[in-house]
């Protein structure tokens, strides 16, 4: 399942894909902490990643279950700056990535398997 999520729905998503599922209530006492969001901003978030698909509500307690992964949304996120901002070029990005950064021969090596993994 693919859902476009913006960042404030990715904050409530965050903490579900970290903790589990959880309560409205806890998620909210966290935002407050984390971010200063009142319990109404919280909830009308939560709402909203209701309405797309990206979570579920189970009762009682107003429990919140993720439907997407956080893979699933990378995914999508990355796709989309590709296609975005790279003419769809995958290798741009990662040439952008990279950049004039001296890698260690450890991530060259990762990076060599990574591609080799592809094939």
């Amino acid at each position: 399942m693919t859902v476009k999520l913006f960042d404030s729905e990715l904050k409530v998503m965050d903490l579900l894909w970290k903790k589990g599922d959880i309560s409205a209530k806890e998620i909210a006492a966290s935002l407050k902490e984390q971010i200063g969001w009142s319990k109404t901003t919280t909830y009308t978030v939560i709402k909203k990643c209701i309405d797309k698909g990206a979570i579920e509500r189970i009762e009682p307690n107003f429990v919140c279950h993720p439907l997407v992964t956080i893979e699933e949304t990378r995914e999508l996120e990355t796709k989309e700056l590709i296609d975005k901002m790279y003419d769809g070029s995958p290798d741009l990005l990662v040439a952008s990535i990279l950049g004039n950064r001296k890698l260690k021969h450890e991530e060259i090596i990762r990076l060599k398997k990574l591609v080799e993994d592809l094939k």
